[in-house]
Order: structure tokens, then C-alpha cells, then sequence
């Protein structure tokens, strides 16, 4: 039975790539000379450090345009709180979302359900598998889902014949 799963998963290759990208324009360039600004990653965390918001918005900037044109959907990123960190300095920790969510999970079961296609989908952990009788009908369960759920970064794989 022709199957596939739908996930939400950042390429963690491509993020660091990014970061490291980031990390080296924000060094280079003149209006953070002399100034804290930097990007860190761990593990599933990014840390942006600035000395003032301007500054720590300047450097989102950089890193989203550099995640972008790596390919990597801006989506899975978790804006956290802006944090001082002492004197006028601040950070932000801005989490790599991995998976898809119980509730979001539920969303795409119950499109799916929704459509009449001839297609059953069931949650499988961290992702949603869908089965069906045809190929095409799990092509076009694809294009519906990336049709139906544009705030989630949906990516498929694991497709069996």
C-alpha cells in the first residue's frame, strides 16, 4: 500500500551554514564594527546577541535572509522574548522548531479526513502518515496539504510504493 509521511524538520546543515554565513557578514560589516553583535547555535537554539534592539533586529535581519537563501523556511523559527542582558545589551533565543505538533497534527488529519480523497492519514509520533491506493491520489493528498496548510512548513518523505 503506497504510503508517505509528512514532517516538520529544519535542515540542521543548512542552518549552520546560515548562522556561520551570519556570523561572518555581521563581523564584516561597518555599522556593527566595535560592537557585541553575533549569532550563536546550539544545539536546536539559536542566540542572537546586539547592543541595542535596532542592532538585535538588524541581525535577525541578516540571519533570515541568509536561512532564506539556504533554503530554509523562516517558519520553523520560534521568535523568543528580548532579553537585557546587562547594561544596554540584549539577546534573543530563537528555537528551531523539530515536528509537527499534536494539535497541528490533528489539523492536518481532520483536512485530510475533510477532502473525500481516498486517502486515511494517522499520527505517528512527531509526524502524519497518509496511505492510499494510488500514487496519485497521494500526489494530490500532497498539493491539498501544501494547498490547505500554509502556516506550517510541511516537507514529505518516506514515500513507499
Amino acid at each position: 500500500m503506497p504510503s508517505f509521511d509528512t514532517v516538520s524538520e529544519a535542515n540542521l546543515a543548512e542552518v549552520k551554514n546560515a548562522v556561520e554565513q551570519a556570523s561572518k557578514e555581521i563581523a564584516t560589516r561597518f555599522d556593527f564594527k566595535g560592537s557585541d553583535a553575533r549569532v550563536e547555535l546550539k544545539e536546536r537554539d539559536l542566540t542572537a546577541y546586539a547592543d541595542s534592539e535596532f542592532q538585535l533586529a538588524q541581525v535577525r535581519d541578516v540571519l533570515t535572509g541568509k536561512l532564506v537563501k539556504r533554503s530554509v523556511d523562516v517558519r520553523f523559527l520560534d521568535m523568543g522574548k528580548i532579553e537585557k542582558t546587562g547594561g544596554d545589551r540584549v539577546k534573543q533565543v530563537i528555537k528551531i522548531k523539530n515536528g509537527i505538533e499534536s494539535d497541528d497534527a490533528k489539523k492536518i488529519v481532520r483536512v485530510v479526513k475533510d477532502s473525500k480523497m481516498k486517502v486515511q492519514a494517522s499520527i505517528q509520533g512527531d509526524a502524519v502518515r497518509i496511505t492510499g491506493a494510488k500514487r496519485d491520489d497521494l500526489q494530490a493528498a500532497m498539493a491539498m496539504l501544501r494547498k490547505e496548510v500554509p502556516d506550517l512548513p510541511l516537507e514529505f518523505n518516506n514515500f513507499r510504493d
